[in-house]
């Protein structure tokens, strides 16, 4: 018993150091731990039954935001495919995977998800190998050349420690090179984070094209009836200008922790948030925001099953996105704002369909009305150069990215990660990957882009 508690001391102290080194709050202790097993429960569940980690790279993962994770305990049930994350004896959290869902956090009731049906895909049939990708599987339009330098570059990354997992470059709706680490591959889902934010961008633009969505409209939740966040637009939280007073940042207790790693609802966390500004006005990066749209792209569709039915009949079947996966909360929203798995191939393709003003596989999803809106400046006072969900390169005073061309436009995600889209270039390029230290996209990019056919 006396060493049992020494050592649950001692795990607690270590705990506790690194979360004064990560800047986290040390006065909650319970908040800190919470979080901690919430995250390590979700990216272990996630990287185990979908991307297909091994357990030493999930632990790579999830320690790579601190080494205090290194004393969470991660059991995994590959029968039932659960995981079940402990620290010190002090919180635990369990998560499962559902095919079709992926993983979600056990938070409150949960059972409504194991009812949701998930709509099945053609299978990768002959034919559809046989056939050019973005339509099909089949890709033989890599460019020797480009090829080597690509691969080069993820040599290179991965030498350096950059954890650089996949790269690659679409010209002319055609994959011109793609690299890929050891024990990945085209089919394996990589974790987007934040690049889910443009993906919702373009599930309302769908929603819009079908007539059931407009973008002017306030009076979002009945919850804002009655005060000033009635005034607030659909185009508002596009914008990332709602005026809500969501906290961002990433520390025990804050908003974005909450929303991620221990509420049942992630959309409601942003929906009590305050307003604080006038709508429209300032420019505020909100993960919560993107939440609170999934949860419009949810309910104008009726629920949870026919929101998936949307999801994989309209959008991921027709597009042939078949390895891609966006979680739901245990409510069943989706978190728009950081879970989604998709192929680097997948990647590609919302790529190319932004590239091709809403069109792909001879299908409109979006409009071009959409695609140029969303690419266009906000009317913020302090950060001018986003759109709808994407980060621009051009609209404010100076070039986000002074190297890359002035129309390219990002999807961007934690740890690094890129789909920059070039429309002067008719290029995408694709950088997947896990680095928790700096990345040189803007030098990367600008030699592969420097490298295509002109």
């Amino acid at each position: 018993m006396k060493k049992t508690l020494l050592i649950t001391g001692a795990v607690v102290i270590v705990a506790y150091l690194g979360l004064r080194l990560m800047g986290l709050s040390v006065t909650d202790l319970r908040a800190n731990v919470e979080v901690a097993t919430g995250m390590g429960a979700k990216l272990g569940c996630s990287g185990r039954y979908i991307t297909g980690l091994s357990e030493q790279q999930v632990i790579h993962d999830v320690v790579s935001y601190s080494a205090t994770f290194q004393a969470l305990s991660i059991q995994y049930d590959d029968e039932k495919q659960r995981v079940n994350v402990s620290l010190g004896g002090l919180s635990s959290t369990q998560a499962q995977y559902r095919p079709g869902l992926g993983c979600t956090l056990e938070i409150g009731d949960t059972s409504a998800l194991n009812s949701v049906v998930i709509p099945q895909l053609d299978a990768a049939t002959a034919a559809d190998l046989a056939t050019a990708w973005p339509a099909g599987a089949l890709v033989t339009t890599i460019d020797s050349s480009l090829g080597n330098l690509t691969q080069n570059i993820l040599q290179q990354d991965n030498e350096q420690g950059l954890v650089t997992r996949a790269l690659l470059v679409v010209q002319d709706n055609r994959i011109v090179a793609e690299a890929y680490a050891d024990g990945f591959s085209p089919q394996t889902p990589l974790m987007g984070w934040s690049m889910g934010k443009s993906f919702v961008s373009i599930l309302l633009g769908y929603l819009e094209h079908q007539g059931l969505l407009d973008v002017t409209r306030s009076n979002l939740f009945p919850e804002w009836a009655q005060d000033e966040r009635k005034n607030i637009t659909i185009e508002n939280m596009l914008h990332m200008s709602s005026g809500l007073d969501f906290d961002e940042t990433y520390a025990a207790g804050s908003d974005a922790t909450e929303m991620l790693f221990t509420a049942h609802s992630a959309s409601a966390v942003a929906k009590s948030s305050a307003s604080i500004r006038p709508p429209g006005t300032h420019f505020s990066y909100s993960s919560g925001t993107t939440n609170l749209l999934a949860e419009l792209f949810v309910n104008r569709l009726g629920g949870t099953q026919a929101a998936v039915n949307t999801l994989y009949n309209d959008i991921f079947g027709p597009l042939g996105m078949r390895h891609s996966v966006f979680e739901p909360d245990p409510s069943g929203i989706f978190v728009g704002s950081s879970y989604i798995y998709l192929s680097t191939r997948d990647w590609a393709r919302l790529g190319a369909l932004m590239l091709n003003n809403g069109q792909l596989n001879g299908r409109r999803f979006i409009s071009a009305s959409w695609v140029a809106r969303a690419t266009q400046p906000n009317s913020s006072d302090n950060e001018p150069n986003y759109g709808y969900q994407f980060w621009l390169n051009s609209g404010g005073d100076s070039l986000r990215w002074p190297q890359l061309p002035a129309d390219s436009y990002a999807m961007s995600g934690n740890r690094h990660q890129t789909v920059m889209i070039v429309p002067s270039r008719n290029a995408v390029v694709i950088r997947l990957g896990w680095s928790p230290r700096g990345y040189p996209m803007e030098e990367n990019f600008s030699r592969l882009l420097d490298a295509l056919q002109h």
